[in-house]
């Protein structure tokens, strides 16, 4: 399937910001299950300091703004041709090793309920297992947005029993670690049939099994990656992958604005959320 994306990233501040640097993870690259035909980032406000790959792999620039700067304006957009690998990512590549992702975080951190969940899965092997895993954390963290922030942990989010993708990647993920099982965090693109703009990019979670290497789980939709997604980058959880980050030094207000559209310019598929 091609896909066709403009991913707009707006910020506005009360008074001129001091300094500010970002971080962009908006670059997918070419990968098992997709293909780049076209990729292109326009920055409005703001100076392009760097371009580099991170110590995940993923595509990174810094941008800055300083003195006078009242808004930063950031257009990602091109066309990707994606392929269906049922989730399976395939063979682990790059510098850091995968016993890294065995490790916690202060957001996949397993409290009480992660670990009961992860001794409840059953399945005659790790692939089965996971599959339960993604059906439970869909059953119990209900998709709500509004609900849980980018500082939600993945015990909060379960004790809460509501949530968004990210908390559903971070659940996912620190029960996997539980069960000794690599797992990472992936931030993207997801298109739905019932909508083409959106307010937020996607997330999902994947484990690396012997004999697949890495796959695919979308606990908030119940559903392994297929041809409507679109990987970005990767990490140990969405610190590591969010698609802007950073830091301003100053006393503004901002004020943030996220429009997203991802149309299919082929064959359409089924919705999700």
């Amino acid at each position: 399937m091609r896909l066709r994306i403009t991913h707009t990233t707006e910020y506005r501040y009360d008074d001129p910001v001091q300094y500010s640097l970002q971080r962009l993870r908006l670059s997918p690259q070419d990968g098992p299950s997709q293909k780049v035909l076209s990729w292109n980032i326009v920055v409005d406000g703001a100076k392009v300091e760097a371009g580099f790959k991170d110590q995940f792999g993923n595509h990174t620039h810094l941008v800055s703004t300083e003195g006078d700067s009242n808004s930063v304006h950031i257009v990602a957009s091109g066309e990707v041709e994606t392929e269906d690998r049922a989730g399976v990512f395939g063979p682990h590549q790059g510098y850091v090793p995968l016993w890294l992702y065995l490790r916690d975080t202060p957001l996949t951190k397993p409290g009480k309920l992660i670990r009961e969940l992860a001794r409840s899965l059953s399945g005659d092997d790790e692939l089965a297992k996971m599959h339960d895993l993604m059906g439970k954390l869909n059953t119990q963290v209900a998709y709500e947005t509004g609900t849980t922030g980018t500082e939600t942990t993945a015990e909060q989010a379960l004790e809460a029993g509501h949530g968004v993708c990210q908390d559903h990647a971070h659940a996912f993920i620190g029960a996997a670690r539980v069960l000794s099982l690599p797992a990472r965090y992936v931030s993207g693109y997801l298109l739905m049939d019932d909508r083409l703009e959106q307010t937020a990019t996607h997330a999902w979670a994947e484990v690396y099994l012997q004999g697949l290497g890495w796959v695919g789980f979308d606990a908030a939709n119940n559903h392994c990656p297929d041809t409507r997604y679109v990987r970005i980058a990767t990490g140990l959880s969405y610190a590591d992958a969010a698609p802007v980050s950073g830091m301003r030094i100053g006393l503004a207000g901002e004020d943030l604005t996220v429009k997203l559209m991802v149309e299919a310019t082929q064959s359409q598929s089924q919705s999700q959320n």
